[in-house]
């Protein structure tokens, strides 16, 4: 049983810096990050194959966002710079068996609780 657990969330400013954890217990394979904004559908934000080597992110987030993972700690990280108030949503990290990532959340089996991500301009 893989279990996710998201860290790092909080309140910013438009422009501040953000790095979200998502500690990963358990084998896994490709890691995703995905987030919800208030009235709007979940949606993909990054993801890093199981291997780490491929990487893929969103347009609305590209050159300001990164994703990266530390084996030694078995963390995937999501780096946020460059914040945005359109940034603000729910940010949920999803793993599945599969080492390729996905950018569809039905793709995903294990999911963690989210963190809260709240920037103001």
């Amino acid at each position: 049983q893989v279990q996710l657990v998201e860290s790092g969330g909080g309140s910013a400013q438009a422009g501040d810096s953000l790095k979200l954890s998502c500690a990963v217990s358990g084998r896994t394979g490709a890691t995703g990050w995905f987030r919800q904004a208030p009235g709007k559908e979940r949606e993909f934000v990054a993801g890093i194959s199981g291997s780490g080597l491929y990487r893929g992110m969103a347009d609305s987030v590209k050159g300001r966002f990164t994703i990266y993972r530390l084996e030694s700690k078995n963390t995937v990280y999501l780096q946020m710079n460059s914040l945005q108030p359109d940034d603000t949503a729910v940010y949920f990290c999803a793993s599945r068996a599969d080492p390729s990532y996905s950018r569809l959340e039905s793709q995903y089996t294990s999911w963690g609780q989210g963190t809260q991500v709240t920037v103001s301009s």
